[in-house]
């Protein structure tokens, strides 16, 4: 067991996850990174992380089931003793206009983006009440706020976490937990160095800062909400999209 704080962190393995991951291990924190698939790129993102001094345990696991969420935690019950810290990052995408769009597609991304946040809340919530201590960090998007077309899908599961996170934070105040959203524009990741210079183009043209987001950029938030300096910070909304909302 250790005397560092403990973090859960979903879909930790690359992009946003991977950076959000990186920065708290350069706090001090240890972690327990949830992937999906790609064991590389998580042993990749494990063995950075133990570079800047954290202790990492990796969980491959699927968050739209129950049964790979408690896996998580008790992961880190067993090497750590306890769950200071929860950022519920993971997610997909499949997009297409309503019209086009299968209910499987559907059905697949609310399981994932937003059952799956549900899933870890109820285990988080659980555990951080009888500590009367902890921090929830929820991955949302703009698209969530704004709508955007062809991802009604995405748009709804990220309108879900909003609604999500400030319900439990009404839940949790009381007991000294914090539950907040971050809501990231477009960030340079791999999903997005794979559209074309055209929409490129077009997506800085969107943005008042005139160019797209760094996953630095997303996971300098995550590490403030996640400390002690943002104790009097809950139910909130944040968004790191270079004034697409305002």
């Amino acid at each position: 067991m250790s005397d560092k704080k403990t973090a859960i962190v979903t879909g930790g393995s690359r992009g946003i996850g991977r950076a959000i991951c990186l920065r708290l291990a350069k706090e001090g924190i240890n972690l327990v990174i949830n992937y999906a698939g790609n064991h590389e790129a998580a042993q990749d993102t494990k063995t950075a992380c133990e570079q800047l001094g954290a202790s990492v345990v990796l969980v491959q696991g699927d968050v739209s089931r129950a049964e790979d969420c408690e896996a998580l935690f008790s992961a880190a019950a067993e090497r750590f003793g306890r769950v200071d810290i929860v950022v519920n990052n993971a997610g997909i995408t499949r997009d297409n206009l309503i019209i086009r769009m299968s209910e499987e597609d559907f059905d697949r991304v609310i399981e994932v983006n937003l059952k799956g946040v549900w899933n870890m809340l109820k285990l988080a919530a659980r555990a951080m009440m009888k500590q009367r201590y902890g921090r929830i960090i929820n991955l949302t998007s703009v698209v969530g706020v704004t709508g955007n077309a062809g991802q009604s899908n995405y748009a709804a599961s990220k309108a879900g976490v909003i609604g999500m996170t400030k319900s439990l934070a009404r839940e949790l105040a009381s007991r000294g937990v914090t539950v907040n959203a971050v809501a990231p524009g477009y960030i340079d990741t791999d999903m997005t160095a794979s559209l074309s210079d055209e929409v490129k183009a077009m997506v800085k043209n969107n943005i008042p800062m005139g160019r797209t987001g760094r996953a630095e950029e997303v996971a300098a938030l995550v590490g403030f909400l996640a400390g002690d300096q943002a104790g009097y910070i809950t139910g909130q909304v944040v968004h790191v999209d270079g004034g697409m909302v305002m």
